[in-house]
């Protein structure tokens, strides 16, 4: 059974302040309302949320505008990571988001691991495309290139 909530706090992949989303009962229950994400409906807790929406309207927008930014000085990037390569061509280890972050902090780019979209570490020499998730709206893409560490 769905049951209407007013989210009191932003809630990653449901909404943010102000906002009346239908959740599960359970899920409302047990984890929105005793960590005070999320109220019951009523016209007073609404105007008290207001207020609170629209600053975070102004300070989401603010966030893009500095997502777009980087993405922008991402695009523009070329990230070469040397790896050791075996005989047989096989690469040593992997390169995750953890060697992706520390490169482009190198380069004067602060982005979290948490950021970068890897569905697995990348297992062997070539190109890829690695995509950032910057912000909701705003997603960049990095051109990797591993190669043989000489």
């Amino acid at each position: 059974m769905a049951v209407e909530v007013l989210l009191v706090d932003q809630v990653e992949g449901l909404g943010i302040e102000g906002d009346v989303v239908k959740v599960a009962d359970g899920y409302a229950r047990n984890y929105l309302f005793p960590q005070g994400y999320a109220t019951e409906v009523t016209e007073g807790r609404r105007r008290q949320v207001e207020k609170k929406r629209a600053a975070r309207l102004v300070e989401l927008e603010a966030e893009k505008g500095a997502a777009e930014k980087i993405a922008k000085k991402v695009a523009d990037l070329e990230c070469t990571i040397e790896v050791k390569v075996g005989e047989n061509g096989k690469m040593f280890g992997s390169v995750g988001a953890p060697q992706l972050a520390e490169k482009l902090a190198a380069e004067g780019l602060e982005i979290e691991r948490s950021k970068f979209k890897l569905h697995q570490p990348l297992h062997e020499v070539g190109v890829f495309d690695v995509a950032i998730k910057l912000h909701a709206e705003v997603e960049a893409t990095l051109k990797v290139w591993i190669v043989e560490e000489k």
